[in-house]
């Protein structure tokens, strides 16, 4: 019969999944790591996290799996104009879905950081006006 070994207190025995404020930590201490010039560029962008995207949003985006929208952009890319803020417009704003972030994670073979760093990274490439097209073309080139 085999032996049980004892579980150390630091053991994935005793941890739980990060909650939404684990996610603002993780989110925050990535975007205070980004080059200074880049956070100058990001302005006013405001960073936000929900367990799952609105419905409404899911909907508006044809999308049926909530698991598949892992953040979102919200607002005006740079590339479309200036960054300045009229009264009444809401700042532009990044969303970091930790369910589906999450589940991303578990499937794959990657940091919990790793992963919410290129979900932030990806969503403030189209506060840049960048496409997913031209992300992805950046993140080939990067990795050659």
């Amino acid at each position: 019969m085999a032996s049980v070994r004892p579980v150390s207190h630091s053991s994935w025995t005793e941890r739980k999944a990060p909650d939404l404020e684990d996610f603002e930590a993780m989110a925050s201490e990535i975007l205070s790591g980004l080059p200074d010039d880049l956070l100058l560029r990001c302005g006013h962008l405001q960073i936000s996290l929900a367990d799952y995207a609105p419905d409404d949003v899911l909907d508006e985006l044809r999308i049926e799996d909530p698991h598949d929208l892992l953040g979102l952009f919200e607002g005006q890319g740079l590339s479309e104009g200036e960054e300045t803020v009229m009264t009444g417009q809401m700042p532009n704003r990044i969303w970091l879905f930790r369910r589906p972030i999450l589940d991303y994670w578990a499937a794959m073979d990657e940091t919990l950081g790793d992963v919410v760093a290129h979900v932030l990274i990806h969503e403030i490439g189209h506060h840049f006006g960048l496409s997913d097209q031209d992300m992805e073309r950046i993140e080939a080139a990067a990795e050659r």
